[in-house]
């Protein structure tokens, strides 16, 4: 296959699962169809079913795509041995923030999805992929343990829960949030301008009064 054959098969590749996003955010996997995404994507049933097999192998390929190119940020802070682990949770915490903390497309599939308390061969497809990037983190945390930068009497799991159910609950529950908050958290211009850095403000002094030895934080 030449370069351009390939180049256009990722350019339809990519032009299908865009399209597939938008319908599984406004009807979510149950209401969405195969014969749908490719009528609005403007392409046959073969090809759709070519690149992809399945309504599921659609579902998956949108949450490998954005999350692969946010794991291989992720990844390479924490394994960048010239800078700290602190140093490392701040870069971390950044990226999370300015990645998460949106309301497009994706994110909205991905919280009606991940959020259902029955156990399905999707949902634990979508956990193993998502849990790639928890692990950075958790193991950034367990690196500044052993290092001994990070206090010993840390609790790993709930820290982890603390850091990834507070962005939940801002951008899961904005009818509550947006009230705690004193504005509109799904409005993109106060995500930009004020919660993102806020909330970035926020978790590195939490995570720092926390993780950190108390010698370390008068400095």
């Amino acid at each position: 296959m030449n370069q351009a054959m390939e180049k256009d098969k990722i350019d339809k590749k990519d032009h299908i699962l865009d399209v597939a996003e938008k319908v599984f955010a406004e009807l979510g996997y149950e209401g969405a169809s195969t014969r749908l995404i490719s009528g609005e994507a403007n392409v046959n049933m073969a090809m759709l079913n070519y690149y992809f097999g399945s309504k599921e192998g659609v579902f998956l390929a949108i949450f490998e795509r954005r999350i692969a190119s946010f794991q291989s940020v992720l990844l390479s802070i924490g394994n960048d041995d010239s800078i700290n682990a602190w140093e490392k949770l701040d870069k971390y915490i950044d990226s999370y923030v300015d990645r998460v903390v949106n309301n497009n497309c994706f994110h909205v599939m991905l919280n009606r999805e991940i959020s259902k308390s029955k156990k399905t061969d999707l949902t634990d497809q979508i956990t193993k992929i998502i849990m790639r990037n928890v692990t950075v983190f958790q193991n950034i945390i367990a690196n500044g343990i052993k290092s001994g930068e990070f206090s010993k009497d840390v609790d790993q799991q709930l820290l982890v829960a603390t850091i990834f159910g507070t962005k939940n609950y801002i951008v899961n529950t904005p009818h509550i949030s947006s009230l705690i908050i004193g504005y509109d958290v799904m409005d993109k211009d106060n995500q930009d301008e004020k919660l993102k850095p806020r909330l970035k403000t926020y978790l590195k002094k939490l995570l720092k009064a926390y993780l950190v030895n108390e010698n370390d934080n008068n400095k």
